[in-house]
């Protein structure tokens, strides 16, 4: 006898349909999640129900390529730079300024500019990130103090006093900033990637082992993989650092849009130095959502649903 509203209980011994037990525990298959009783319990986390409600949908939403994400910075960096060309175009403009920008001048060191980022951010990653994963192997793994220490060096370094010792010694010319912006942005992407490879769960290491996946199998199938989002999170920061750094190169003859700055702060032309300025800080905005956006797209989708 069942009380009205009440479903009826199993006899003892026997379990309800979908549901086993296994060496004494009890699951449920996952087409019983179809079943249309379960909706007010198993899928809404209530009463009876499967997994707690937590904040995975909102985290799953952040990373997801949604229309804000795609438009607002971008119209935002547009309508700053329209209404500068628009100040600029109704500047009064003496000899002096008008050569700063005559020529092609202003595209020619934003070119520059681009080139010494993009450049540089290349030798950053090819040696910032086989180095942090070499750093995380067992018969490396003691050198890494020394490895960070050195490197939190070259980011503690004055970028200017750093720029001008490369030039002293390498003379005057793109390769000495180029050598000082990488020197400037190993850190974060080196740190990231050895803090990523860190906290993996060793379980899941010894796991792949025990399949009978080799050392680089390990690697590049599981740590990897798991250890991509912080590693991109270090190369979005290195980017921002690269366009920020490149705009001292100009005092080491290596071009960029810091010509126009210095241009402007020399000749005391505040024309020329609003315009040096507001594309320094469009790039770097441009460039670091362009980086947010990689990360969304090169997240392995395993982890999509992860912390």
């Amino acid at each position: 006898m069942t009380w009205r509203g009440q479903p009826r209980r199993p006899p003892r011994g026997e379990r309800p349909a979908g549901e086993h037990e296994v060496r004494g525990v009890a699951f449920r298959d996952l087409g019983g999640l179809d079943d249309p009783a379960l909706d007010h319990g198993d899928r809404t986390g209530g009463p009876g129900g499967g997994r707690p409600p937590d904040d995975t949908d909102a985290a799953d939403h952040s990373r997801r390529l949604t229309w804000p994400k795609l438009t607002v910075l971008p119209v935002i960096v547009f309508a700053v730079l329209f209404a500068t060309w628009l100040w600029f175009q109704g500047a009064d403009l003496d000899s002096i300024a008008r050569n700063s920008i005559a020529g092609g001048n202003v595209w020619l060191r934003l070119r520059q500019h681009i080139v010494l980022t993009v450049v540089s951010t290349f030798f950053v990653l090819i040696i910032a990130i086989p180095l942090g994963i070499l750093l995380t192997r067992r018969r490396v793994r003691r050198a890494a103090p020394v490895v960070m220490a050195v490197a939190n060096i070259g980011q503690a370094t004055p970028a200017i006093g750093l720029l001008a010792l490369l030039v002293i010694w390498m003379g005057i010319g793109m390769r000495a900033a180029l050598v000082g912006i990488v020197i400037y942005a190993v850190l974060p992407v080196l740190a990231n990637t050895m803090a990523g490879l860190r906290a993996i769960d060793p379980t899941l290491v010894e796991a792949a082992r025990g399949i009978g996946m080799s050392a680089l199998g390990v690697l590049g199938r599981v740590e990897l993989p798991l250890a991509v989002p912080l590693i991109l999170a270090g190369v979005r920061t290195a980017l921002v650092l690269n366009v920020g750094t490149a705009t001292l190169a100009y005092f080491g003859g290596g071009g960029g849009l810091g010509d126009l700055i210095a241009s402007g702060i020399t000749n005391q032309r505040m024309s020329v130095l609003v315009l040096g300025s507001v594309l320094t800080v469009a790039l770097a905005l441009v460039v670091d959502w362009l980086a947010s956006l990689a990360e969304i797209l090169l997240r392995p989708r395993g982890l999509e649903g992860g912390g």
